[in-house]
């Protein structure tokens, strides 16, 4: 990997504005192959007979860990492809296994949390020559720029590896040899239709006129290379009877039929090296190739589990976590997770990670975002705009994990300030507001005690564990939805009792008002744990407004939303709103800016966006 401190020829900025495309990532497909390879036979501890592993993640791993250390959930999205600048798309997926690492931490789990880049291939070389920097210059650059917005995003990971890393080169050489010697990699020419912006070969059935790209729309290029080639079809039966003995596998389950539908209609061998492409890693004993990018990129699954000073070898890898407990990908990328990273796998004797889940694409307003028509989200400038909280809140809630989901501003600043500032935040204001008036910000009893008799603890109790169950079922929207409810009961029963006319009243009705705001306090509690693997920010804010301090929040466990966390005497902080309402500005016919929702009479800066308390 370049060193940190190298100077680059262009500045993040003029990097980012002129780099390519994304585009979509690519299927192999290949002809007649001959040419078989022989080397010296690689001797290895590991069987070369897979392992699927269906174990619990509550249980040890008898293979590779020792003692009474828990086997860890392992997490990971794609290594993100560096030709162009992060987009909303990578950042939905990492939002989505942030807040599911997340969860997992909450339960005690010992979480290790996988992200990063894909540094390598022509489409890079590319893009870094557009730039006039090299290709590790660029690579640099991209990949700082997704670590940037993970950090705005609130996303906390536990590995970043990226495929220019010396370690990860050592595992896929190894991974390589041990391949080649189960007699899985040959030697043959291909020819055919080659799309540099998919970075894959094409059957010319599924071009366009002029034999155009039907996603990039511009003509393939035909291509005569001496390549190295995967055995996939010899893991045809391995691959169904796979997915037939572990329906779970691919998630949701249809994507699983995609998956089966693929393999039923037949596997074909697929390249797995490019020649006259400096821009890679090169074949053990054949420097004139280097590894094609999936053979590469995959493998950062496993060397990201390797420690910084750790010998880099796949024993030591794969006995620090492997296997991963949970691919969250893209459903474009379905086919190389699903079906090629399986069987390479297979053919180098390791365990099979337990799930792939593919989600959705996201679209805008309803219509198919693309450079091209002007309608793209930009991550960078949502969450900058809004604030993390509310980015990672609303592509939670409204898209249902797994399937495709829409953005509108409109809506998306409806949804928020209906959620957040309203039903969450308001309702802590105001109940606070009422503590610090009538009971000088302090409980006057115990939560249980003061809940007794009260249909609401049973209430909030039912929608905790339904968001628990929906958590680890991967139904992230509904988790959101439960919670919500909860927030939802909160406002009814302040509607219903009425506490702020109980305190004029006096006497015994007085004290059932101070007891009707433990009440609500306590649910807010819950709230705060419930909803801190979506929104952690808001939820730490919470927590601190009930008395509690940025350790206790970050000691929280999910057994901690039982009903009885405050006591009497507790002492609340004072109250300020947590989480402020997004106000949008437009003209007025005359030119001026007027609000289209106005929360607060107020002066205000001259904006797109501005932003009032709730």
């Amino acid at each position: 990997m370049p060193a940190a401190g190298m100077s680059m020829n262009c500045s993040i900025q003029s990097s980012l504005s002129c780099l390519l495309k994304p585009s979509s990532f690519f299927n192999f497909t290949t002809t007649h192959f001959k040419n078989r390879l022989y080397y010296p036979q690689i001797h290895f501890i590991s069987s070369k007979r897979s392992m699927f592993c269906t174990c619990s993640s509550n249980n040890s791993d008898s293979n590779f860990q020792t003692g009474e250390k828990a086997e860890p959930f392992v997490i990971s999205t794609p290594l993100y492809y560096v030709n162009a600048p992060p987009h909303m798309g990578s950042a939905y997926t990492t939002i989505a296994a942030d807040a599911i690492a997340r969860f997992q931490r909450l339960l005690g789990k010992r979480v290790i949390f996988i992200t990063g880049t894909d540094e390598h291939g022509e489409k890079i070389a590319t893009a870094a020559s557009a730039c006039g920097s090299r290709p590790s210059e660029h690579c640099d650059v991209i990949s700082q720029a997704y670590r940037m917005l993970w950090k705005d995003l609130d996303i906390v990971y536990d590995k970043f590896i990226r495929t220019t890393d010396p370690k990860h080169e050592a595992i896929v050489k190894e991974f390589y040899s041990r391949v080649l010697a189960n007699d899985d990699i040959y030697r043959d020419d291909y020819e055919g239709l080659y799309c540099v912006n998919c970075e894959e070969y094409k059957d010319e059935k599924e071009l366009l006129e002029n034999k155009c790209c039907p996603t990039h729309l511009k003509p393939c290029v035909h291509c005569k290379e001496d390549n190295y080639f995967f055995a996939l079809s010899k893991y045809q039966k391995s691959l169904e009877e796979t997915l037939s003995q572990n329906p779970d596998f691919v998630q949701p389950s249809y994507r699983l039929n995609e998956v089966q539908s693929w393999i039923k209609s037949g596997l074909r061998d697929f390249s797995i090296s490019r020649a006259a492409l400096d821009w890679g890693i090169p074949v053990p004993n054949d420097n004139k190739q280097t590894i094609y990018v999936w053979f590469d990129a995959l493998l950062g699954y496993i060397s990201a589990l390797l420690e910084d000073k750790e010998q880099p070898n796949l024993q030591s890898a794969v006995s620090s976590g492997w296997p991963a407990s949970l691919h969250l990908i893209g459903k474009d990328i379905l086919r190389f997770h699903a079906v090629y990273w399986p069987a390479m796998l297979m053919s180098a004797g390791l365990s099979l990670p337990k799930m792939v889940f593919g989600h959705g694409f996201l679209t805008k307003d309803g219509m198919k975002m693309g450079k091209s028509l002007g309608n793209t989200i930009e991550p960078n400038e949502l969450v900058h705009k809004f604030g993390p909280d509310a980015v990672r809140y609303f592509f939670l809630r409204e898209v249902e994990f797994g399937n495709d989901g829409d953005y509108s501003e409109d809506r998306f600043v409806n949804i928020v300030n209906a959620h957040l500032a309203n039903t969450i935040g308001n309702l802590l204001n105001r109940t606070l507001g009422l503590l610090k008036k009538n009971c000088q910000s302090t409980l006057v009893a115990d939560s249980t005690i003061a809940a007794e008799g009260e249909d609401f603890k049973d209430t909030v109790e039912k929608l905790v564990e339904k968001a628990r169950i929906h958590y680890e079922n991967l139904s992230l929207s509904s988790a959101c939805e439960a919670v919500l409810e909860i927030g939802t009961a909160g406002n009814l029963y302040m509607g219903k009792h009425e506490p702020w006319s109980l305190f004029k009243q006096g006497g015994a009705a007085s004290e059932a008002a101070a007891k009707d705001l433990v009440i609500i306090l306590e649910a807010m509690r819950i709230i705060a744990i419930s909803l801190s693997p979506v929104t952690p920010s808001l939820c730490r804010r919470i927590y601190a407004q009930l008395g509690y301090s940025e350790d206790q929040f970050d000691r929280l466990t999910w057994s901690e939303t039982k009903w009885g966390g405050l006591k009497g005497g507790q002492v609340m902080a004072q109250p300020k709103p947590v989480f402020t309402r997004i106000e949008q500005i437009k003209e007025t016919e005359n030119g001026d800016e007027a609000a289209k929702k106005v929360v607060k009479k107020k002066e205000k800066k001259r904006q797109v966006q501005g932003v009032v308390e709730a």
